[in-house]
């Protein structure tokens, strides 16, 4: 049975998530549909793109991904179909694909399909529902339009070492507010290997010099650093919310001091 999934900054209050799935389900009666989450900020293609990278892998291959979030087409942010790691991406290309994949995908065409309204405010439901049930029948994506040879770019900050700092930033606070740092294990533990350091923030107010395996493992309302189950150095506070307690938001510096 074919998955199709949804990501976008609908919210739940509104008519758009039940639209799009009537869309499908009208089109592909046997289709399963799953939530990622429509609780994205509005516009906001990093939070889509950390939510959507750290999920679409655990789904099997040829799951169908369908992308609500900024999702108007302009001259700038042509419709895509993406066919990257054995999955299907559709949305707009405002350089959120860049963000999502870490190469170049097999497949990126562009979608000349007509939409069903002529209303131009909701393509979830007028166009990438119709391109979802087409690659759920099984019909090739080249029907969908031309190929193109490359997608927008866009890059995130990524950490770097300075002398014997490793700098980097926040780059996503989760609903119970652990903080994700853009420093990934094998980063780390090449960089430190098996020197002393220090984790600082909030100039130098708040240090951590070591790491747990679990939250539990300090006692509850102290802070931590560990890696989380995506590989990403994480600050948490057992029990509590490291982000407003820390004062701690997107895009704020991390650094890791190494002691030689």
């Amino acid at each position: 049975m074919p998955i199709i999934t949804l990501i976008s900054d609908w919210g739940l209050s509104d008519h758009y998530v039940a639209s799009v799935k009537g869309a499908i389900i009208r089109r592909c009666p046997g289709v399963s549909i799953i939530d990622i989450t429509h609780e994205i900020r509005h516009f906001d293609i990093k939070h889509a793109s950390f939510v959507l990278r750290n999920s679409f892998r655990q789904f099997p291959e040829g799951t169908i991904h369908i992308i609500g979030i900024d999702s108007i087409e302009s001259k700038t942010h042509q419709h895509v179909v993406v066919f990257a790691e054995g999955h299907y991406f559709i949305g707009a290309d405002n350089g959120i694909f860049s963000l999502i994949l870490d190469g170049q995908p097999q497949k990126i065409i562009s979608v000349n399909v007509l939409q069903d309204t002529g209303y131009f405010t909701f393509p979830s439901r007028d166009r990438f529902a119709k391109v979802a049930c087409h690659i759920a029948e099984g019909k090739a994506i080249e029907e969908l339009g031309p190929p193109i040879p490359a997608l927008v770019p866009k890059s995130l900050y990524q950490p770097v070492t300075e002398g014997n700092n490793i700098l980097g930033r926040v780059m996503y606070i989760d609903s119970y507010e652990n903080v994700f740092v853009n420093i990934n294990e094998k980063f780390f533990r090449d960089t430190v290997q098996n020197r002393p350091f220090s984790i600082n923030f909030r100039r130098d107010s708040y240090v951590i010099n070591s790491l747990v395996k679990a939250y539990g493992d300090v006692p509850e309302g102290e802070m931590c650093a560990l890696f989380s189950s995506n590989g990403l150095l994480q600050i948490a506070i057992n029990q509590g919310k490291a982000a407003s307690l820390l004062g701690l938001t997107i895009d704020y510096p991390v650094n890791v001091l190494i002691k030689v």
